[in-house]
């Protein structure tokens, strides 16, 4: 029995001793010298306890080590679980202690702090220069490591996703899952080992770990590493890369640089955009500034790759394109679960060998959302156009995705009732150009209480990552409410939009 996804992703350019890995200021990496570092850490994570199914939490800087590290889970049966790096000390100990990890990996700033929420698990470092006691405890360890096998339905990733309420849930993803994914995207997107991809994505979120990496390690891609965006390097790197995959928001900085020109893209031949919407302005105002077409697709961390904008062929702004091979996409009645045709907003649900294995430690959740049958639902509404291409019209949850990551509501809005002073609070989306969406709060006081915006904003960067700090607070004596006392989001949106 082989594992799955190693022996496919990995194994087959293990003694590849061209570049495969270029980063601003250091020496390339062959994939090679990337297998054997691969194999270190796998050794590594063996000493320090984990066995097959264990969780690796890592919250640590983007780094190849991060990336070789990602390898050597699947290596040793155990299952990845990257963790923004933005989460305060709050957020980390909710998921260290819902996915009790053998081993939590963390920026060495962070490490004392790591320690006493730990559960049990042992604390690893990895700092920005790819220093730390995860690389010590690698050093001298062997440049091969037998993999364990790990089959289609093996877990491999563990990927916290955010709802509407509750608690964020932990997506279970698949050998099965990813691998599926990465083999459509290369065959769709024609990805070949003469690409060279500006890889500028997080890689503790699906794009830039699975949809980036995985189909990079499969077809033979060179990367141009970096370890954020950055317009200068971005700039730097298009003269001799062919692809680069990116969120809305790497498009309108993007155009708002004047060297973005037809001449400076010339040698680029694929613009991919996910994550969140990609505003149709924007797609139009890149086409004529570059005479390229962004190609968006549309995915959830819950499915991967669900839709795809064609290669060869239209390229329809406002549109995520069409099912990937072997995905299957309906749109339901949202309230009888029947059937729409095409030109009939409804409630988006997917099924395939993408889709995830359910929701870690909630099978209630689960038996909500994944239905017997297969099919994922979504939360997403959207409608089908007669040939087939899809448009996301809006959600049914009140899910904010700003940047790229998924914030809910309800997780803001108890850390704004909790301050002193403060009756309720509402948050909401609005759409913006540059993130997608900002999150706006509205805020009632208590009668006779001021309250400063200085005095919301301190306590919530106290309490949440940056990328889910509303941008604006508007004091209010009351919130909007329908009959039944529901606060009408909608009603706030088209207010402040």
């Amino acid at each position: 029995m082989s594992n799955l996804l190693y022996d496919t992703l990995i194994a087959p350019r293990a003694s590849d001793t061209s570049c495969f890995i270029r980063r601003a200021g250091q020496p390339d990496l062959s994939f090679q010298g990337f297998a054997q570092m691969a194999a270190r850490l796998a050794h590594c994570l063996v000493n320090a306890g984990v066995q097959p199914g264990d969780r690796v939490v890592v919250q640590a800087p983007k780094t190849v080590e991060m990336v070789a590290l990602y390898v050597a889970t699947v290596q040793t049966g155990s299952v990845f679980l990257p963790l923004n790096t933005a989460y305060k000390k709050d957020e980390l100990a909710y998921f260290i202690s819902d996915a009790a990890p053998r081993v939590v990996v963390c920026d060495g700033a962070r490490a004392d702090e790591i320690k006493e929420i730990s559960a049990g698990g042992t604390v690893l470092t990895l700092c920005a220069d790819g220093s730390g006691t995860l690389m010590q405890g690698a050093l001298g360890q062997p440049t091969d490591f037998d993999p364990v096998p790990r089959a289609e339905g093996d877990l491999a990733a563990l990927l916290y996703t955010s709802g509407t309420t509750g608690r964020s849930k932990g997506a279970m993803l698949t050998h099965g899952n990813l691998l599926s994914n990465a083999r459509a995207l290369c065959d769709l997107w024609q990805i070949t080992k003469a690409d060279t991809l500006i890889h500028a994505l997080p890689i503790f979120h699906t794009h830039g770990l699975f949809v980036a990496l995985n189909t990079s390690f499969l077809a033979g891609v060179r990367l141009d590493f970096q370890s954020g965006f950055d317009l200068d390097a971005i700039f730097d790197a298009m003269a001799d890369s062919t692809m680069l995959m990116g969120v809305p928001t790497f498009y309108t900085r993007l155009l708002a640089d004047a060297r973005l020109t037809e001449h400076a893209t010339r040698n680029m031949r694929l613009f991919v955009s996910g994550s969140a919407p990609l505003l149709a302005e924007t797609h139009v105002a890149f086409t004529q500034r570059t005479g390229h077409r962004i190609l968006e697709r549309y995915g959830m961390t819950e499915t991967n790759m669900i839709t795809s904008n064609p290669y060869d062929g239209d390229r329809r702004a406002g549109t995520v394109g069409q099912p990937l091979d072997k995905v299957e996409l309906r749109i339901l009645d949202p309230e009888t679960g029947a059937d729409l045709p095409a030109g009939e907003v409804g409630m988006i649900e997917v099924r395939g060998p993408n889709v995830f294995d359910g929701y870690w430690n909630m099978p209630e959740k689960t038996a909500e959302e994944l239905r017997e049958n297969g099919f994922f639902i979504t939360g997403d509404l959207g409608v089908m156009s007669a040939d087939g291409y899809l448009s996301i019209v809006g959600r049914s949850k009140d899910l904010i995705i700003t940047g790229g990551y998924n914030v809910y509501p309800k997780e803001v809005e108890d850390v704004l009732n909790d301050i002193p002073g403060v009756v309720e609070s509402a948050v909401f989306g609005v759409a913006d150009a540059d993130f997608g969406e900002a999150i706006i709060a509205a805020v009632v006081p208590e009668t006779d209480t001021e309250l400063s915006h200085n005095q919301l904003a301190t306590t919530v960067a106290d309490k949440l990552a940056r990328f889910k700090h509303p941008r604006r607070y508007e004091l209010m004596s009351a919130l909007p409410r329908n009959t039944m006392g529901k606060v009408q989001k909608n009603v706030l949106r088209d207010t402040y939009s």
